[in-house]
């Protein structure tokens, strides 16, 4: 026999507790490493979180401006209609009292020429 293949049985016991201790070792607590750039990238995520955050204030800040425009706009326009509305209501009743004031010259007209037929 090969001396390679001549394995006792403690040999055999011995290699397997090996293999056990060694996937036994993979399990346990490893000696923690202190990252270097710990600090560095703490710094980065809290400035980047205070960006995001600015960011989505203005974009908060942009809508409420939007809405209040359009709301104002609206308003605006509501009062643009109700001006005209009224610009429109006085220019009826002052070509009404035009048309009135020019019947009512007619009626004098006629009255004092039909006195002057008469005369």
């Amino acid at each position: 026999m090969n001396p390679s293949q001549d394995i006792g049985h403690t040999q055999r016991q011995k290699t397997a507790a090996d293999a056990k201790a060694a996937l036994l070792a993979k399990f346990k607590p490893q000696a923690t490493r202190v990252d270097p750039q710990f600090a560095e990238r703490a710094a980065m995520r809290a400035a980047e979180l205070t960006q995001v955050r600015t960011d989505r204030s203005l974009a908060k800040a942009a809508a409420r401006q939007a809405a209040a425009d359009s709301a104002q706009a609206i308003v605006d326009a509501e009062a643009a209609l109700a001006a005209d509305a009224l610009t429109a209501k006085r220019g009826e009743r002052k070509e009404r009292k035009a048309l009135s004031n020019a019947e009512a010259k007619a009626k004098r007209d006629a009255r004092y020429a039909a006195r002057k037929a008469r005369s």
